[in-house]
């Protein structure tokens, strides 16, 4: 067995869950550490919604236990939450009323998950840390700087999300599951006995039930014994023409045709959102194209930096088919103008620029 001692970041799901086993069964130490980051039974008012499939639940902190016990590796649960209020959820809910669509799982892996998680390794003898998720680590020889590049399953693929890390956070990391479908992961959970082998998917924001961004941020307030966001505003055409009232910028986001509450005899999308005035700003499907967009506070993940306009693939959301583009510089090294061949629909201030070269992840930012 190896002397040294990996740390795996054990969420309770069947993906963290394979790494521990993957890597006990190579015969590395393991310790399983949970972060537990939110309060379930916080905003009574929301808790009851959506609570299945929700990571980070207290039946998760469960199920990570049990495979640590099953496995027989030390495991400890850590909590974070006064760090994920203050780095996620806070900037989270500053986004949103600011109009801008924020992601929240990013800010989580930026600031918690290989910052903190980091550090909480350290503390306990763990030079690196290991997580499931898909994606893949290597070392350019050449540079010898190290890269990140997509997961092998293209569905599953979560490069979108780890733009921001540094190299210093690469070096320690592993991705154990890059190079395997999310089939094959599960068949492997199967194969070793897992008490998660069958477990779903988790698929929502862990602190914010179904989805409801809106109802959140209003429950939010309300705990916090804040005034609720200015909410009444106008729905109103590019032009300027009145279509109709809405109670808040904050339930709303660029490329929406839900739930507009108007009715114009044709579909409208919004475009824009405007917190200052409280506009909502509709259109037609073609006023959400966009030829260009500017990225802020880029990290450059596989490369140096930006000397020179140069051609990649740009994710504008996670499930985004990257759209062939021309980045270039600005003269701030974190600030990047980005033209893309065929305009795109629904770029949305808040969400994520991430610059591709075939699999390899150069860097990205946030759409301004």
């Amino acid at each position: 067995m190896s002397d040294e001692l990996i740390a795996v970041a054990m969420s309770g799901g069947v993906d963290s869950s394979t790494v521990a086993a993957l890597l006990h069964r190579q015969g590395l130490r393991v310790v399983g550490l949970t972060m537990q980051l939110w309060n379930q039974r916080r905003l009574p008012e929301i808790a009851g919604q959506g609570t299945a499939g929700r990571c980070c639940s207290l039946d998760d902190v469960y199920d990570a236990r049990a495979v640590a016990a099953h496995l027989g590796i030390p495991y400890y649960v850590v909590n974070f939450e006064e760090r994920f209020e203050l780095q996620v959820v806070k900037p989270f809910i500053e986004e949103y009323l600011a109009g801008r669509t924020p992601i929240p799982c990013t800010l989580c892996n930026n600031f918690i998950k290989f910052d903190e998680f980091l550090e909480l390794a350290a503390g306990v003898g763990a030079r690196r840390i290991a997580t499931g998720h898909y994606a893949r680590i290597r070392k350019d020889p050449e540079t010898g700087r190290y890269q990140l590049l997509k997961g092998i399953d293209e569905w599953k693929d979560q490069s979108y999300f780890l733009f921001g890390l540094t190299q210093e956070q690469l070096a320690r990391t592993l991705f154990p599951l890059g190079g395997y479908s999310k089939a094959q992961v599960r068949a492997l959970a199967r194969q070793f006995g897992l008490p998660v082998a069958e477990k779903g998917e988790s698929q929502e924001i862990c602190f914010v039930p179904n989805g409801d961004y809106a109802a959140f941020i209003e429950a939010y307030f309300r705990e916090q014994g804040l005034d609720p966001p200015r909410a009444r505003g106008e729905i109103v055409t590019r032009e300027g023409t009145v279509l109709g009232e809405h109670e808040g910028v904050h339930r709303f986001t660029v490329g929406q045709r839900k739930g507009l509450g108007v009715a114009v005899g044709e579909p409208l999308y919004v475009i824009a959102t405007e917190p200052a005035s409280r506009r909502v700003v509709v259109g037609r499907a073609n006023e959400l194209l966009r030829e260009r967009l500017e990225a802020l506070e880029v990290n450059w993940v596989s490369i140096a930096g930006l000397e020179a306009p140069r051609r990649a693939e740009v994710r504008i959301r996670h499930k985004h088919i990257a759209a062939p583009a021309t980045l270039y510089p600005t003269g701030e090294p974190t600030r990047v103008e980005v033209v893309f061949d065929e305009p795109q629909r629904a770029v949305t201030p808040g969400q994520a620029a991430v610059f591709y070269e075939g699999e390899v992840v150069l860097g990205g930012g946030w759409i301004a």
